[in-house]
């Protein structure tokens, strides 16, 4: 019976451990703006969702380091002149000052005349409700083809993780939209 109740009690534990993570992190990370570029697929195990790709995920390095596909790295945020996040450096090491950063993997280092780190965001996609789903793609096609529109991704950054919030289109969120354009 005692073992019983131990298994009950660690089933718990282990999802409102993963829940309070993450409200963690919105509550008192730091939030940050990423520009994206969407394309909008259906997973029948996980539901509707925007995929989200991302304007400013790549960065030229002068550094001999040689980030292999797949490997851990620490990219640090600063912002730009609208607001939105970019990169200021990637480094294989964990950053020891208390600058904005996230621990995510490297996808592609390309060495040209200049070498260039194409880094994978945790934060690709935005589930939204099934009746939801199908117009905010609708809404979200339309506002890319619409070069005076920005639509940019909230995400939340505290001690290398990283929650997406929302998704914005001219500081409005497409929740909003959406249920503006079913109503």
């Amino acid at each position: 019976m005692a073992a019983f109740i131990l298994m009950a009690l660690v089933q718990l534990f282990v999802p409102a451990k993963m829940i309070w993570d993450r409200e963690d992190v919105l509550n008192d990370g730091v939030e940050h703006k990423f520009k994206t570029a969407p394309i909008d697929p259906n997973d029948p195990f996980r539901g509707k969702y925007i995929t989200l790709s991302y304007t400013n995920n790549t960065f030229e390095t002068a550094k001999e380091i040689d980030f292999a596909s797949g490997s851990i790295v620490y990219v640090c945020f600063d912002t730009d002149d609208e607001g939105f996040s970019k990169i200021k450096s990637v480094s294989d090491e964990k950053p020891t000052d208390n600058l904005d950063y996230l621990k995510t993997k490297a996808r592609v280092f390309t060495i040209n005349e200049t070498k260039k780190l194409t880094i994978d965001y945790p934060f690709d996609r935005f589930y939204m409700e099934e009746s939801k789903a199908y117009d905010a793609e609708i809404m979200y096609r339309q506002t890319q083809r619409d070069t005076s529109s920005t639509t940019y991704a909230l995400v939340y950054l505290k001690n290398g993780d990283a929650v997406l919030r929302d998704v914005l289109i001219n500081g409005i969120s497409i929740r909003e939209i959406v249920k503006g354009m079913i109503q």
